[in-house]
């Protein structure tokens, strides 16, 4: 292995092909993103055979969806932390394995509160994986290739809609619910020994103190605002104390998280990277469409499932189309964003995703599956264009000390939008559900989605098309979401700068391996 490329990267990098090693190392990245993003896709198609299983409500059941997300918010905030202090290397195979095994005790779990404590767990672990592997892959290329090598990293973003509903739905249908956990083993099992031979040896930094004060604050705070945000369906509604101290307590301690972060010269997530412009409006893009595409990816198995009948596997099937059109445009949109023209390109990308999303706004109990799943595929290509570049524009114009920072702060904000689109649009579909029921059936089973249990099979038809109404009326909130996203898109660069204009918001030096190109 060969030393250090010490010179910065040239312009003709960005048309120059990647060398192999960066694309060993995107291989092992790959393999342990595939499984936190998977792990979130593949469970939707389950989660109304585990209230059946399980015989919980789908409202309670929902948090097998979002305390994983949750967990995830939870723990990225150390990851930079964690990185300097361990090594990138050590952190990214540490959090696999604990990833891994979360996922084979989710398969062992025996009830509704085990699985949720298992899911976290999990999340835990598989936290750190992403924004970790992102590092090593962004400080590996150098700037001008960003924006390819993050496409790479998206394949598992894009895999995930199309492999991780239809493998679910199969494994749901026709083998068992644990074995949509369990298949998280042996795709661990492969990628540990990999990253022990392919990823650089790093060198940690431990000199840097755990800020522990904003430790204290950041994920309580975070944890305790998505709780309320859930609990309104099962509370009284947003009003109800039961819902509204922990939202109130979660503001205020984020709050105090902000306050502190400005003051302290090492902060757990570095808010002095807003001052970048480009940061700034690639932060607000991935916390909106973050909300938008994990609280519809809750949404559509839901539907497919509850109003039209879709088995688990069928309902897969019908949102593989969003995969798809990720999947062709995600590697043309990397390269135009190593152009230089990534703010052309998530301006172009948001508003086709909401023009997808729209469809499902007009919702019926017998709306065409081929127009469905053209809308889908339209939402896919958006997809492509929006999310990887959004964040391949704020590395283009960072230091390469920050990008750590970077990585950890963009995914929380992902994470975070995430899991307040799951808990937010299953209320509002709680909500929607129990307005258009009649009274004998939405009081039936508790009210809102326990109520569709207690439905008889025989006038399931009946209120089939009230149910697809309510869906209808949900799906207006992510597009919504998706058109105010276009507002920070507006200040992303449409230009490629001419090196990362960043100054370094810390004075910690850079890290001394993961940004070489090394030649296998």
């Amino acid at each position: 292995m060969s030393g250090p490329d010490t010179a910065a990267p040239s312009h003709s990098a960005a048309g120059e092909p990647l060398p192999r090693h960066v694309w060993m190392v995107a291989i092992v990245v790959v393999l342990g993103a595939i499984m936190t993003i998977l792990d979130t896709t593949i469970v939707n198609v389950a989660i109304d055979t585990l209230a059946r299983d399980f015989d919980v409500s789908l409202s309670t059941i929902q948090w097998v969806s979002t305390a994983y997300l949750l967990s995830l918010a939870i723990v990225i905030p150390l990851t930079g932390w964690a990185a300097d202090r361990f090594g990138t290397k050590r952190l990214w195979m540490s959090s696999v394995a604990l990833f891994v095994l979360g996922s084979a005790l989710c398969g062992l779990a025996w009830n509704a509160d085990s699985l949720i404590a298992f899911r976290v767990l999990q999340g835990l672990g598989g936290g750190m994986v992403m924004p970790a592997g992102m590092t090593v892959l962004a400080q590996t290329a150098g700037p001008q290739r960003v924006g390819r090598v993050m496409s790479i990293v998206g394949v598992p973003m894009l895999l995930g809609p199309i492999l991780g509903p239809v493998l679910g739905g199969w494994l749901v249908d026709d083998v068992s619910w644990r074995w949509i956990f369990y298949v998280n083993v042996p795709i661990g099992a492969i990628a540990l020994p990999l990253a022990w031979r392919i990823l650089d040896r790093d060198v940690p930094r431990p000199s840097e103190k755990l800020d522990l004060l904003g430790l204290l604050l950041v994920s309580p705070g975070l944890a305790l605002f998505v709780y309320g945000l859930a609990e309104t369906s099962t509370k009284g509604g947003i009003g109800s104390a039961g819902a509204l101290i922990p939202m109130v307590a979660g503001v205020v301690l984020v709050a105090l998280f902000v306050l502190h972060a400005l003051r302290s010269p090492h902060p757990l997530v570095d808010l002095r990277l807003f001052k970048v412009r480009a940061f700034s409006a690639a932060a607000g893009v991935t916390v909106l469409f973050g909300t938008a595409m994990f609280g519809g990816m809750l949404l559509f198995p839901l539907y497919y499932q509850i109003v039209r009948g879709q088995s688990a596997l069928d309902a897969g099937l019908l949102m593989a189309p969003q995969g798809l059109g990720a999947a062709l445009m995600m590697p043309i949109a990397g390269r135009i964003v190593d152009r230089g023209a990534a703010g052309k390109v998530v301006l172009t990308g948001l508003p086709l995703v909401a023009l997808g999303y729209l469809t499902y706004t007009q919702l019926g109990a017998d709306t065409s599956y081929a127009l469905l799943a053209g809308s889908l595929f339209v939402a896919g290509l958006g997809t492509g264009m929006t999310m990887m570049p959004a964040m391949s524009a704020a590395y283009q114009t960072l230091s390469h000390a920050d990008v750590p920072r970077a990585t950890t702060t963009l995914n929380v904000l992902m994470r975070v939008g995430g899991s307040i689109g799951t808990a937010l649009f299953a209320v509002v579909l709680q909500h929607q559900i129990r307005d258009g029921l009649p009274p004998a059936a939405a009081n039936a089973g508790g009210g809102g989605l326990g109520a569709l249990e207690a439905i008889p099979a025989n006038a399931v038809d009946r209120v089939a098309p009230l149910l697809a109404d309510a869906f209808a009326h949900t799906f207006w909130w992510p597009v919504i979401v998706l058109l105010i996203a276009i507002v920070p898109a507006l200040f992303l660069p449409r230009r490629r700068p001419a090196a990362p204009v960043a100054p370094s918001t810390s004075d910690r030096p850079a890290p001394e391996v993961t940004h070489e190109v090394v030649q296998a």
